[in-house]
């Protein structure tokens, strides 16, 4: 059941605009940002976030990561055969089931995907110091509602 909320529907509109625009539009800055200044190619949003699911989901499925990403199986499939080619992602055969392969990342991508989110990390930190301290404690109070939106936006795309 949803929670229920004083905010008036024009309210609610504006804050969802502003969200819509601001959010891809910070994910972008970042990228051009992290793309830059990192020494390899940079794995795409895609192949990130499949990495990163595979690095806490060890031996997960291409089916079940697909299901977890909001994705097509035959788009990670891709991505898994592109990852496996550049040596991030290894593909394990089931031992039961020869039609079923389960994900597993390798050394070079864990240190990468460090590296990147170490990378990301510095740059957003960099940009919080041009801040005031009264927006910095309004991203930091807003971190665990963003959050909660992901889960619910998440939730509703399966």
């Amino acid at each position: 059941m949803p929670a229920q909320s004083s905010a008036s529907p024009r309210d609610l509109d504006h804050v969802a605009g502003g969200l819509a625009a601001c959010l891809p539009a910070l994910v972008r800055a970042m990228e051009r940002q992290v793309d830059r200044d990192f020494p390899h190619d940079k794995p795409s949003e895609a192949q990130l976030a499949l990495l990163r699911h595979v690095e806490t989901h060890d031996g997960v499925t291409v089916r079940s990561a697909a299901e977890a990403l909001l994705m097509k199986p035959n788009n990670v499939s891709a991505l898994v055969r592109q990852l496996t080619e550049q040596g991030l992602l290894e593909r394990r055969q089931d031992a039961t089931d020869k039609r079923v392969a389960h994900l597993h990342l390798t050394s070079t991508a864990r240190q990468r995907v460090a590296d990147v989110t170490r990378l990301m990390g510095a740059h957003i930190a960099h940009a919080l110091r041009a801040l005031t301290d009264g927006e910095r404690d309004a991203l930091g109070s807003a971190v665990g509602a963003l959050t909660s939106l992901e889960r619910q936006l998440h939730h509703t795309a399966r």
